[in-house]
């Protein structure tokens, strides 16, 4: 299953995918209260038999606090884990708010989706 999703004014671009029991959320873009509506759809933390979330942000240049949010959310049932290059600005968004500790880490989209993910509720890193 794929799904793209372009918001209006084209700052931002969502896709989806699911592979296994994990949905791959590709990011790319500026995402703010203006526009994550398709980011709020793709995070859907009740989405039967998502077991993961995957989001692959290399392509990120903004996130606001609304963003993140929606980004969060899922992390509270189900695990969510940054695949690759995490970009410098929310590299740092993440460091200066503490959440970093809630995103699980991968080198890349495929080890995300297949990598052992520590128990909910323990220590995480980006």
């Amino acid at each position: 299953m794929s799904r793209e999703t372009y918001d209006a004014e084209a700052r931002s671009h969502v896709e989806t995918r699911s592979e296994g029991d994990a949905r791959i959320v590709v990011m790319a873009g500026e995402f703010d209260m203006d526009n994550v509506a398709a980011l709020r759809t793709a995070m859907d933390p009740l989405a039967p038999g998502v077991a993961r979330y995957v989001l692959d942000v290399a392509g990120v240049t903004f996130v606001d606090s609304t963003a993140l949010s929606v980004m969060l959310q899922p992390g509270l049932e189900r695990p969510v884990v940054l695949a690759g290059t995490v970009p410098a600005r929310l590299a740092r968004l993440l460091e200066i708010t503490g959440a970093d500790v809630a995103f699980d880490a991968a080198p890349d989209v495929a080890r995300a989706v297949t990598m052992a993910l520590p128990p909910r509720g323990s220590s995480r890193s980006v």
